[in-house]
């Protein structure tokens, strides 16, 4: 038999033997992805209020019009440039990019739909899962769990009215 022959043939059953369940389970998505709220602190906790009432939350939600009441306590974390909240309720990554501008994103990582795994810093989010990061630009944007490791995410149109923050999905 061909040395490379052998090396096909038996590299990938010893691979799979060495690394067992724990390699397929790593490229898996998360089970406990129905977290409503998190900030950008790196304890990713869950919103203390659930899903139920969405508007005492300070998000409500219309069609694919989502409006932030700002002064709700669950965006206290949005007070610095930098700082952003992972609203999955409703599919979104909000940052404040400054006192008078903020950006929303599609929450869902374009490598393997992960929603609930993110940092930011350099502006790029980072999703946890499997390392990837992805930029803010808005261009390049790639499609949820499409499999990419790299480019942008999806980008909405967001714009801010005194304490209201107003973003369209499209």
């Amino acid at each position: 038999m061909e040395r490379r022959k052998f090396l096909q043939n038996t590299c990938p059953t010893v691979t799979f033997a060495f690394f067992g369940l724990s390699f397929v389970q790593a490229c898996s998505k998360s089970d406990d992805e129905d977290s409503s709220y998190t900030s950008n602190s790196n304890s990713n906790s869950n919103d203390p209020y659930g899903n139920d009432s969405q508007s005492s939350n300070g998000i409500t939600e219309s069609g694919n019009t989502i409006t932030l009441d700002l002064t709700n306590s669950n965006f206290s974390n949005l007070a610095s440039p930098g700082d952003f909240v992972n609203l999955t309720s409703v599919d979104l990554l909000v940052l404040k990019i400054s006192n008078s501008e903020f950006r929303a994103f599609d929450n869902c990582c374009p490598h393997n739909g992960s929603k609930n795994a993110w940092s930011y810093s350099n502006e790029k989010f980072q999703c946890a899962t499997h390392g990837n990061s992805f930029s803010i630009d808005g261009n390049d944007a790639k499609e949820c769990n499409s499999g990419s490791t790299t480019g942008g995410l999806k980008k909405y149109s967001a714009s801010l009215s005194g304490d209201t923050l107003t973003i369209t999905k499209s």
